[in-house]
């Protein structure tokens, strides 16, 4: 019997790629989130988490993985940009059928929405460094801690190191694509970063900018000392591991009161109320 010829994709380019899609496969890893929340929510509480808020959303890509992960959980995403989570709502939430029901999209300010009180509310990609002043950084920890259940958990995600601070350009290559983050300036008085991702494809062809970020890079002691000023009783610190003989992350994170430092890491920040 003679095999299936296998139907050759489109060629991305700038004129014809999704910069959400592209940003989705490049940028984000909500299995892995998703299983690291569970583990340490189980461990830290004993018993599984169910509800999810999740602030700066986007296009939902986390809420719709989390539903997806098991058929009692409900999340609900929160974010000020309306068009973005439309798209989210038809290529993520859409696709989960009967289950796009356990997810609820609001578009607003994550200082001032209010939801129900939830197990998990998490902040990923460092969004939440859009906020430049400790007043700012508070009053959103507040609202985040006015979020939980009495035993739930808030979960942040940060970055440092020796060379974080340092302008640069990063290249991944991806199936059809390369991923390019710009680190295109630093302040060294007020820590206002400016950042961008771009993206390249075979034909030549870039789309520049497809997302830009003017930030506050906040230290690791700098979060901790606003979480616990919040009202968080409880602040834990888990560090990601490297591959045996590099400097690469290999997606192992493990708990540490202290920690060297390193040109590069990353670290997810769980705080208890």
């Amino acid at each position: 019997m003679p095999k299936k010829k296998k139907i050759a994709r489109p060629a991305l380019s700038a004129r014809s790629a999704d910069r959400h899609k592209l940003y989705q496969r490049a940028v984000q890893t909500p299995d892995a989130d998703v299983n690291f929340i569970t583990r340490t929510f189980t461990s830290l509480r004993g018993r599984k988490p169910l509800s999810l808020r999740e602030d700066f959303c986007g296009t939902a890509h986390f809420c719709a993985t989390w539903v997806a992960s098991h058929r009692d959980r409900n999340a609900i995403g929160v974010d000020l940009d309306e068009k973005v989570q439309a798209w989210g709502m038809q290529y993520n939430v859409a696709p989960l059928g009967d289950d796009s029901a356990r997810v609820k999209l609001i578009p607003g300010d994550v200082l001032h929405t209010k939801t129900s009180r939830v197990d998990v509310n998490a902040a990923f990609n460092f969004s939440f460094w859009v906020f430049k002043t400790r007043e700012a950084l508070l009053a959103y920890f507040r609202a985040a801690r006015r979020n939980l259940k009495k035993d739930g958990l808030f979960y942040i995600d940060m970055h440092g190191g020796s060379e974080s601070m340092d302008p640069l350009v990063e290249r991944k290559s991806l199936p059809g694509y390369r991923y390019v983050w710009e680190h295109k300036s630093f302040d060294i008085v007020n820590h206002d970063v400016e950042c961008a991702i771009h993206f390249e494809f075979p034909d030549g062809t870039h789309m520049t900018n497809a997302f830009t970020y003017s930030w506050r890079f906040w230290t690791l002691p700098e979060v901790i000392e606003l979480l616990r000023a919040a009202g968080f009783k409880e602040v834990k610190c888990y560090f990601e591991g490297t591959e045996r003989g590099t400097t690469r992350g290999n997606g192992v994170f493990s708990l540490k009161d202290s920690c060297s430092n390193d040109p590069s890491w990353i670290a997810y920040v769980v705080a208890a109320p």
